[in-house]
């Protein structure tokens, strides 16, 4: 089978790159873009009209109905922050716009800026009513960005149009959240890349070999700014208010489902490594990688077959978990 289709998108705030495979593969591919920028559309924090939007402008108000989408991404959303015990949080906006790391105007917030964003940050706030379909945010001020677990829902939606137009290998990823279906066409597993924390983007310290799996990874790499000689990245810490502290560089999540391993591994990069691993051991269908301050790459069990160093790597210290 070497038929394949190749496309890519600006949607969601980053670009979405597909490769599919199949006597439907273009019809495929043009489907599920087209699904991404439905999501974008009722799930953007930064539209007017988006559902997301309408529910933050009603926060302390009143509750407003949305789709049952946003119901279902909002559930997991919660689900997963309680796993998290609170370290993925989608209210944590005020606090990102505040550091403004994702623009040109970064700086550090005073303690009384971050003191009064963190009145207005937390996940018990999201009152969902399932039997009328309504969501509702308790305190004037806060506000649902999706962008952690959105990315997540989206590239499980891919995996249903795939196989919906009988596609039986397929490739998608968005801006770093990386889905695979089934296997590559010669019948070998996909083998994802996990970058070097340590060095420039696109230089990877190892590959996992994947079949109808998603691989996600949480970095402190990925955008930051210095100071007096001091790094501030952009995964925000919603107990805290600052850059989370924790001892890792970065998590990559391996799981059955997206939407899952888009929250959980920003949760368990803050919550740091031997939290981090008890939260992944109480998931079925998960796996993870933790890359250290120190140069340790733990990983647990389920992957000691499927991960690969690459060589020159011997800097680093492998411990199966």
């Amino acid at each position: 089978m070497s038929n394949y289709y190749e496309i890519e998108t600006l949607c969601m705030g980053t670009i979405i790159s597909q490769r599919v495979y199949g006597i439907n593969s273009e019809i495929a591919a043009i489907k599920v873009e087209e699904e991404m920028k439905r999501l974008e559309y009722i799930m953007n924090f930064f539209s007017e009209t988006s559902e997301v939007s309408r529910i933050n402008k009603s926060a302390g108000k009143y509750a407003v109905e949305v789709g049952a989408e946003v119901l279902y991404v909002l559930n997991r959303a919660k689900y997963f922050s309680e796993i998290c015990k609170g370290t993925f949080d989608v209210t944590v906006g005020p606090l990102a716009k505040l550091w403004g790391i994702f623009t040109n105007k970064a700086r550090i917030p005073t303690k009384e800026e971050i003191e009064q964003a963190l009145s207005v940050v937390s996940y018990k706030d999201i009152s969902i009513d399932n039997g009328l379909g309504e969501v509702r945010l308790m305190k004037r001020g806060e506000s649902l960005d999706l962008g952690a677990i959105a990315k997540g829902y989206a590239a499980d939606r891919a995996m249903d149009i795939y196989r919906q137009y009988g596609i039986e290998s397929a490739f998608v990823n968005l801006g770093g959240n990386v889905m695979v279906l089934g296997n590559k066409p010669d019948n070998s597993p996909w083998r994802i890349g996990i970058q070097n924390p340590f060095l420039e983007r696109g230089v990877c310290l190892g590959s996992v070999n994947a079949f109808n799996k998603t691989v996600v990874t949480s970095g402190d790499y990925v955008r930051f700014f210095e100071k007096d000689n001091k790094k501030y990245h952009h995964i925000i810490d919603p107990r805290t208010g600052y850059p989370s502290d924790s001892n890792l560089v970065s998590a990559t999540i391996v799981a059955d489902q997206s939407i899952g391993a888009d929250a959980v591994s920003t949760g368990i990069f803050i919550l740091g490594l031997d939290e981090g691993i008890n939260v992944v051991k109480e998931l079925k269908g998960m796996e993870a990688i933790f890359v250290t301050k120190n140069k340790e790459v733990h990983i647990t069990k389920g992957l000691e077959k499927d991960f690969t160093f690459f060589e020159g790597m011997d800097q680093f210290k492998v411990i199966i978990r």
